[in-house]
Parts: structure tokens; C-alpha cells; sequence
């Protein structure tokens, strides 16, 4: 690939992903910049003892402005879907962010007609989002289309779950505080 695939390992993550990832790029002979806020997670940075807003800006925001400036990069491709949440519905193709990073959905600069608006400023950055328009179902139309490897994570198998009420949470994540009398249950 002409440029390297950039990572930002934004929480403990599954060895099942962290070895699927390691063993895809090898695969497809990427060069694969693995960056992480250490301190973040040495600080014990959890959304279920900062609350999600405070433990994403340490472990998303702060890590990838982190390996932005450590690469010298001034754009990042991702890979989220507006229909995944409420909040991504304003998020544009190209999103702008200022030299703080965060998203400021009444600060984007207009796309019509697939007109992309690029230039910045030292210190800002672009979050580029390609597959934004795309739902679901078209995304894993095009994996069967194109024969893409997923993670096998995805599939459904028996696993250990934290329950909570209609919430399941896979205990692999070694940062999930057990309540009072809770314990895993094989989950399918």
C-alpha cells in the first residue's frame, strides 16, 4: 500500500480483533501504526468510572490527535455510519475538526454534490468518513460482493456475558466492574 494503516487502539481489545488485524495486514503487506494513550489505560481510564463522554476523549480523541501530530498526518479515514447513532446524522463525508479535535457539527463545511471542501489550517485535521452514507445492509452486501475476511467476533457463538437487564456486555474486557452478586453467563 503507498500509506501506512494507522490504528488507534481506542480500548482493551479482544485478542480475537487484535490478532485478525496483525494477521490482515500482514496479509495485505500494510505497513500498520498501532497507537494508544498508555496513560489512559494505565490510569485505569473506564467509561463505567469516567462515564462515556470523558473515558472516549482520553482513549478516541486524545489517542488519535496523539498519533495525528506524532505521524505528521493531516486527515484520518474511519469507518463509522451515520446511522449508527443519532449524533453521527450530521457528520459529513469530510468532517473538519480545529486543533483541539473534538466534532462541532455547526462548524462542518458543506458537500454538494460530492464536492469536498479539503484545504486546513496547521494543526487541524480531517476525519474522513467514505462509507457515512452507507447502511448495514450495504456494507455487508459489499463484504459478500467483494469476499472481505471480518473478524470472526462478529459471528455469533457461545461467549461469557455480563447481563444487565437487556444489556450484554462481553466480559473479555477486563475493565467492566462486577455489581454486587453479578456473575458471567454463557451468552449465544
Amino acid at each position: 500500500l503507498p500509506f501506512p494503516l494507522l490504528h488507534v487502539d481506542t480500548t482493551y481489545k479482544f485478542g480475537e480483533m487484535i490478532e485478525f488485524r496483525d494477521r490482515f495486514c500482514a496479509e495485505i503487506g500494510a505497513r500498520l501504526i498501532v497507537h494508544t494513550n498508555r496513560k489512559a489505560i494505565e490510569d485505569g481510564a473506564s467509561p463505567f468510572l469516567l462515564g462515556t463522554q470523558k473515558c472516549c476523549g482520553l482513549l478516541k480523541t486524545r489517542a488519535l490527535l496523539d498519533a495525528l501530530s506524532a505521524g505528521n498526518f493531516d486527515a484520518a479515514f474511519g469507518g463509522a455510519r451515520r446511522d449508527e447513532e443519532k449524533s453521527r446524522a450530521k457528520e459529513r463525508v469530510y468532517s473538519f475538526r480545529d486543533a483541539f479535535g473534538p466534532w462541532d457539527p455547526k462548524n462542518q463545511r458543506p458537500e454538494l454534490r460530492n464536492l469536498f471542501n479539503s484545504p486546513i489550517q496547521p494543526g487541524e485535521s480531517l476525519r474522513i468518513f467514505p462509507l457515512s452514507t452507507w447502511t448495514e445492509l450495504d456494507i455487508c452486501q459489499y463484504i459478500h460482493a467483494e469476499d472481505i475476511p471480518i473478524v470472526p467476533l462478529y459471528f455469533a457463538k457461545e461467549r461469557p456475558m455480563l447481563v444487565r437487564g437487556e444489556t450484554l456486555t462481553p466480559v473479555e474486557q477486563p475493565f467492566i466492574p462486577l455489581l454486587p452478586g453479578e456473575r458471567p453467563q454463557m451468552v449465544r
